[in-house]
Formats: structure tokens, sequence, C-alpha cells
């Protein structure tokens, strides 16, 4: 019975959604995946990305016209105008929801909302708002700055978590070694092992996309919708040679300045990240090699007493037995008179034994076998 509860609620927050527009507005809706192919010219298939009761890793893909985003608990449909977010009341989804709606608004221009003069032309005012509409950053690249922004963030404070809580720990065990403190450093290290994946698939990811310039200028939404090229693509126009009959055309290279410094801006971040928990499993590392040195050197020390013990053992058996030989038939006409023999035989053999002792001491210290 909770087991279908429980599968009931994952299912029914996996339909909510909120859309949010070019000036920021969101709205929340209860939408199943027929309801969002008919908003977003998407495939089923981009919708199982996002699918909160699926596992997939952290990918951002770009289709004709929207970019699907999963980085982890960020899942999103990006289009020119619009932003679709998976689960937003879920605690981690709130704070991308609030950016979202500080940032996605366009910076105003400087004759946004004004007059025109009535010596400016009409003309020319259509050409400078084409020109703003082209260096201005795009919508989806907004929406996308912010979702890298907060995986960014929420992964690096992840790690200071983990910061904060290992290296004590460490250090505590490097004190003293006991079965308490080697649980905890060994939850600690699962706990990193998992966040270093989770860190390393979206640098994977973010590696991928700046590897790849096609993959990049699939991203540019805007310029797809408004049919035109910004200045610098411009400038690298198809060319067409002819030499004789015959007729090639060079294709342009795509313009993807201003998604390559946004991308490797985030990608120096998480990369940031990346070292830390690099440097936190070198010091794990180093701290089971100093576990391991102090516990060989018990074991050592350990070694050492068995061997003295041992050694010990012989001796004292070696005494018992001459003691023991020489108590049972010494003859019974000498006992008065005689007792000083017996005497003898136990303080020699006891000399002996000690003597025997202290040379296998020295042997082993000799060759090494026990610290001096």
């Amino acid at each position: 019975m909770l087991l279908m509860e429980s599968v009931m609620k994952k299912a029914a927050v996996s339909r909510s959604w909120i859309k949010l527009d070019q000036s920021g507005h969101g709205t929340i809706m209860d939408l199943d995946k027929f309801d969002i192919m008919r908003r977003v010219p998407i495939h089923a298939r981009d919708l199982r990305i996002i699918d909160s009761l699926l596992s997939y890793p952290s990918i951002i893909i770009g289709r004709d016209k929207a970019i699907i985003l999963n980085l982890e608990h960020i899942k999103a449909i990006i289009t020119a105008d619009e932003v679709f977010l998976r689960d937003p009341l879920d605690d981690n989804v709130i704070p991308v929801v609030e950016e979202l709606n500080r940032r996605l608004p366009p910076p105003s221009s400087s004759n946004s909302g004004g007059v025109v003069g009535e010596d400016e032309e009409p003309s020319s005012r259509a050409q400078d708002d084409e020109e703003n509409a082209v260096l201005e950053f795009p919508f989806e690249f907004r929406a996308l700055e912010v979702a890298l922004e907060a995986m960014c963030s929420f992964l690096d404070a992840r790690t200071r978590e983990l910061e904060t809580s290992a290296y004590p720990a460490l250090d505590e065990l490097t004190t003293k070694i006991s079965s308490r403190n080697l649980d905890r450093v060994r939850k600690l290290k699962s706990a990193m092992t998992r966040l270093t994946s989770r860190v390393q698939k979206v640098r994977d990811e973010l590696e991928q996309l700046l590897d790849d310039d096609d993959d990049m200028a699939v991203l540019y939404l805007s310029r797809k919708l408004n049919g035109f090229s910004s200045p610098v693509s411009g400038s690298k126009l198809s060319r067409t040679t002819s030499r004789g009959s015959a007729a090639s055309t060079l294709n342009p290279e795509p313009d993807i300045e201003e998604l390559e410094m946004l991308l490797e801006a985030y990608f120096i971040q998480i990369e940031g990240t990346m070292n830390k928990l690099t440097t936190l499993r070198e010091y794990i590392d180093d701290t089971e090699d100093y576990i391991n040195i102090q516990l060989d050197n018990h074991r050592n020390q350990l070694i050492q007493l068995e061997l003295f013990l041992s050694s010990g053992t012989v001796c004292l058996s070696v005494y018992s037995l001459v003691a023991a030989i020489f108590g049972m038939n010494i003859p019974y006409t000498w006992k008065e008179g005689h007792g000083y023999v017996f005497k003898w035989v136990v303080i020699l053999t006891g000399i002996v034994c000690g003597t025997i002792f202290l040379s296998i001491a020295s042997y082993a210290r000799h060759k090494g076998l026990v610290e001096s």
C-alpha cells in the first residue's frame, strides 16, 4: 500500500510543470507528455530524457525548435520564447524558478518604449531594432545560463559541504584508528564517489558540446526562428565557384562565439569543482596509505612480541624439562648430604636458558627482524 502511494505521488509530481515566458512570468500547469508535445515540437523520446521516474545522465540536446536540458534536478525544455521547467515545487528547483523570473526579461534598450524623433526615419529605426535583436543575448541562452549557473553552484555547494565533513574526519582517523572513525570515513568516501560521478557527467557534457561546433550551432533557436545570421556569420556566407560547367559550394562556418564563451565559463567552474574533488580523493588516498603504514607497524610490533614470547616459552620449556628430569632421577641415597646437587642443576639450567633467550633476541636485532 505504501509502495503504491509512493509511486502515485511520484507520478503526480512528474506531471507538474511551470511555463515561463520572455518577461519571466511563470504559470504552473499540470501537463502529461501529450500536452507537452502539443505545445512544444519534440518527440516522445526527448521527454523520456527529462522524465523524473527515469534515470538519465546529464545531457544538453538541441532540436530544431527546442533545447532539451537534463542537469540533475533541473529538467527543462527551452524554446526561443518559453521555458518549460519540471517539478517547480521541488526545494532544489524553486531557486532556479526565482532566478529565471529575474533574468529572463531582456535588458531594456535606450529606445525601448520611447517616441521616435521627428527627424528619425522609420527605416533607420527598423534597421537599428534588427541590429539590437542580433546583438542581444538570445532568450534561450539566458535560460540556459541560469540552468548552468544553478547546477554548477549546486554541485560546488555539495562539494564544499563534503570537504567540511571529510577533512576533520580524516584528521581524526589519523589520530585515532577506531571502528567508528573508519565507518565514518567509509561513508564520506562513498558520498564523494557518487558526487564525483555527478560532476563528471556534467563536465563531460559541456566538454562534448564545446568540441562540436555543429551541436552548438543547433542551440541557436532565435537565429533559426528569425531567419537571419549574426554579423560574424554573415561575413562567412556560402560562396559559389565555377570551374567550367561544375560548381562547388563552400559551407559557412557557424558563428558560435557567444555560446562558446558561455559554455567555457561554466566548464571552467565545473572543472574547478572537479579539481576540489580530485584533491579530496588524493587526501583520502594519502590518509589510507598512512593508516596502512600504521597498521603494518602495529602488525610488526605484534610479530616482535610473538617472537619474544615464543623464545621465552622455548627457554622455559627447556628449563622445566631439565628440572623435571633431574628432580625425578636423582638417587634417593643422594638426598642426604647431596641436596646441593639439585640446587646447582636448577641454577645452571636457568643460566643456560637465559643465555639462549638473550642470544635469540640479539640475533633477531642483528638481522633486523626486530627494532633495536
